[in-house]
């Protein structure tokens, strides 16, 4: 497989004096989906800002297709689509123009935002509310509008964080189809959650940060291996792994 996303000796944070990430490396493949796991603190938020564009390295670099952000802003911020944990819509639209807004953006054509947006508000229940403002949508249902207005728009790479809050079941539910689908067509997705159990059914690789530092990362059997757990589940991997003193480099 080959690499969409290639994080290589990252050190970055808000301070140069107190950096919160000490030479992260990690890469998520086309066609897999890669499990960012961690404790509240250990790393994961920055590390999203970072690949977004939000934040700059302190060291090393962040490469979508092989591409930096600086080497063209916009062709690197068209090759990812971002579901934020908080949902982050503009009152005075509607279900519809959230989702218009993303097609042009990404400079979608008016047959496929017709087909997509069409699919999207059935699988996500949200057709009966496609008129609805914004300012009148639960948490849950202006959740469903940032993971529609992501998948509509079929990027290279999806950056997920913490996708299943507020989300009921069925909403998860598509959620999960939606993912499995994306990544069978070859899109690579990097996903954060705290919910462990629904990660490891579907995640091919994990990266587990801890305190800011790289604690294990691979599959499932190398996250066993370095916590000396053969046959446990990930809960049990994850929480010895991060139970332990991490040795600065």
């Amino acid at each position: 497989m080959e690499a969409l996303l290639h994080i290589e000796h990252l050190t970055g944070g808000y301070s140069k004096q107190k950096p919160v990430l000490h030479d992260i490396g990690f890469t998520v493949n086309q066609g897999e989906m890669v499990g960012l796991i961690g404790l509240n603190g250990a790393g994961k938020s920055t590390t999203i800002k970072h690949i977004l564009g939000l934040m700059e390295p302190h060291r090393g670099s962040v490469q979508l297709g092989g591409r930096r952000l600086e080497d063209d802003p916009t062709a690197y911020r068209r090759t990812y689509a971002y579901v934020p944990e908080t949902p982050l819509l503009y009152e005075e639209l509607t279900v519809r123009e959230h989702l218009e807004m993303a097609a042009m953006a990404y400079d979608l054509s008016r047959e496929a935002y017709a087909e997509r947006s069409a699919l999207l508000l059935e699988d996500f229940q949200m057709a009966p509310f496609h008129n609805r403002l914004s300012a009148h949508l639960s948490k849950g249902m202006k959740q469903k509008v940032m993971i529609m207005s992501a998948f509509l728009v079929k990027p290279d790479l999806y950056i997920i964080d913490e996708p299943f809050l507020g989300l009921d079941p069925l909403g998860i539910r598509s959620l999960l189809e939606l993912m499995a689908k994306v990544k069978s067509e070859g899109a690579a997705i990097l996903i954060s959650s705290h919910i462990l159990s629904t990660i490891e059914r579907y995640a091919d690789r994990y990266v587990v940060l801890h305190h800011g530092r790289l604690a294990a990362a691979g599959d499932l059997e190398a996250l066993r291996a370095a916590a000396h757990m053969p046959q446990a589940p990930l809960d049990d991997v994850f929480c010895s792994l991060v139970t332990r003193e991490v040795t600065p480099k």
